[in-house]
């Protein structure tokens, strides 16, 4: 049995070790799938570290939070078309009723760099969760205000806590998921952020009209307790770090507050106020500027600060930051131009105006998912400078506007407005988040909702200033026309003579007159509207101008986009 076992004993060697060596052939010889397309086939720790499994939780989870986004933005426009309903339904001057936006607006900028801290800190589910009730719970006090003071705390709080949910999201959107799914996220979160503001006036007209102005909050509550509850169910995306709880950067903190509100208030106040001259826009000012100077000093000095600044250092952002100005003032600027002359000029109600400002809506939506295609394959330098151009013509168009323009004369400028900033902004954000190390996205993220809103701020103020200067220059221009010696003024007004005194007027030549001015009045209005649009295609004019200066832009994880679309993090 020994001399037989010995024969036996090799030859299973044999077969064992030509088994081995088949075993190996083929794994040299089987293909490793690139992590973006497919799971690795070996247990490979590196490829399974850079490819996170999706779970359909967190889809679930960054869906509900993507309609708090986009509740959260859209309660800034959605009482634009509606605010003299307000101001009736409270009693309240036309200068208090402003406040229900500027409230809002000065709350949420404040919030939106410290919702970058409380993310780290606390876990994004945490800190959204506690944005959403907070927005919420005040969403409803504001639905039941009875006095203008009431309206005005509760809205400030409300834009506090709508203000986490922004940046939360944003950051979630490059965090959460993985590289191949990337275009997808900021397509679906660009596209929220810019049509949120674009559809308020619509969606805000259409509830004043069908219910009440009181609705314009209490829609809020059923979709916020089902988000509340969805991502408490399912939002386990990250975790805190705790010890971002030990030396807390108060001085940052609150001179970050004092510095934005205050810079708000300044841009709100200062155009209704002749600025420097009113002592409450002055104190504003200096306050502001004093509250800057040590917040800039003390975030890049302090171990752990409320914002981090260093993000600017990088030459990707820091551009993509100046492109977001700009798109912030043209979104903006453009929703407050548009409902401000359809109402003032055109004479048109809440309902109307709305349905006006559906074409940009439209566009934008329509637009989404082809920039985040285009995003895919061509330079994002080109997709950017394309979408500005795009933007700055649709600007341009409006400089022909007449006091009879409407849905049908404004719906191709608004289709290129919308289409161009939604193709401009998709790669932008892109190439200013991606280029980011993960460390720094949520800190990021607030910084660049942050620069959004205040060039939106700059842009309303900007242009409130620019309405009055112009509406005064154009008004004296014409009228400089009007001479006694002027035969075709002459016969215009011996006509609106005639025909007051037919319609039994008492002093028909003193109406005449005061048609004359009326007409006046509203050209040089109108003329003044087409200045603020050129004055917004010169800007995305520069923006396009800008994308030159970015170079080749490479991620973290790698090129974002085929082609020429690398751009190096610096």
């Amino acid at each position: 049995m020994t001399a037989l076992e010995s024969p036996l004993e090799d030859e299973n060697r044999h077969r064992m070790r030509a088994r081995m060596l088949r075993v190996l052939r083929l794994r040299e010889q089987m293909p490793v799938a690139p992590s973006e397309d497919r799971p690795a086939l070996l247990n490979d720790a590196t490829s399974a570290q850079a490819e996170p499994v999706v779970k359909i939780g967190h889809i679930i989870a960054f869906i509900a939070m993507v309609v708090g986004m986009f509740m959260a933005i859209l309660d800034i426009q959605i009482v634009a078309a509606s605010l003299p309903q307000i101001q009736a339904g409270l009693a309240a001057s036309r200068e208090e009723v402003s406040w229900v936006q500027t409230s809002y607006l000065i709350a949420e900028v404040v919030m939106i760099p410290l919702a970058g801290y409380l993310s780290r800190w606390l876990g994004s589910r945490p800190t959204f969760v506690m944005a959403a009730i907070g927005f919420t719970g005040f969403s409803v006090l504001a639905g039941l205000a009875q006095s203008m003071d009431q309206m005005i705390l509760a809205r400030t709080f409300q834009g506090f806590f709508g203000g986490a949910l922004i940046p939360t999201v944003f950051a979630l959107a490059f965090t959460a998921f993985p590289e191949r799914h990337r275009t997808l996220t900021t397509v679906v979160v660009s596209l929220i952020a810019t049509l949120a503001p674009t559809i308020g006036p619509t969606i805000g007209g259409y509830i004043t009209e069908a219910a009440s102005w009181h609705w314009l909050f209490f829609v809020n509550v059923i979709p916020g307790i089902a988000i509340v509850l969805i991502v408490l169910r399912f939002g386990d995306f990250d975790k805190g770090d705790p010890r971002l709880s030990r030396g807390i950067d108060w001085l940052g903190l609150v001179t970050m507050a004092i510095f934005l509100g205050c810079l708000q208030f300044f841009l709100e106040e200062g155009p209704r106020n002749d600025w420097f001259d009113d002592r409450a826009v002055l104190l504003a000012a200096s306050a502001s500027a004093i509250g800057c100077v040590i917040f800039l000093w003390r975030s890049l000095n302090y171990s752990n600060p409320i914002v981090d600044l260093k993000a600017f250092g990088n030459t990707s952002f820091a551009i993509g930051s100046a492109l977001q100005l700009i798109v912030g003032a043209g979104l903006y600027g453009s929703v407050f131009l548009r409902p401000l002359f359809l109402a003032e000029v055109r004479q048109l109600g809440a309902l109307d105006i709305g349905v006006v400002m559906l074409a940009t809506g439209l566009a934008m939506f329509v637009a989404a998912p082809i920039a985040g295609k285009l995003s895919d394959r061509i330079d994002p330098r080109l997709q950017m400078a394309g979408g500005m151009l795009l933007a700055a013509w649709g600007f341009q168009d409006m400089a022909h506007l007449t006091p009879q323009w409407g849905f049908a004369e404004m719906f191709w400028p608004q289709i290129w407005t919308g289409a161009g900033i939604m193709i401009a902004m998709i790669p932008a954000t892109r190439v200013s988040m991606a280029s980011l190390p993960p460390e720094r996205i949520k800190s990021a993220s607030s910084l660049f909702q942050l620069v959004r809103n205040i060039g939106g701020a700059m842009a309303l103020a900007g242009l409130v200033q620019l309405l009055s200067d112009r509406t005064d220059f154009h008004r004296l221009r014409l009228s400089e026309g009007i001479a006694p010696d002027n035969l075709a003024v002459t016969n215009f007004l011996e006509t609106l003579a005639f025909r007051d005194a037919q319609l039994g007027i008492a002093d028909p030549e003193s109406g005449a007159l005061q048609q004359l001015t009326g007409i006046l009045a509203r050209d040089a209005s109108t003329m003044a509207f087409a200045d603020g649009f050129i004055v917004l295609g010169y800007a995305f004019a520069l923006g396009a101008i800008l994308t030159l200066a970015i170079g080749r832009v490479r991620t973290s994880s790698g090129p974002i986009s085929a082609g020429n679309a690398a751009v190096s993090g610096h």
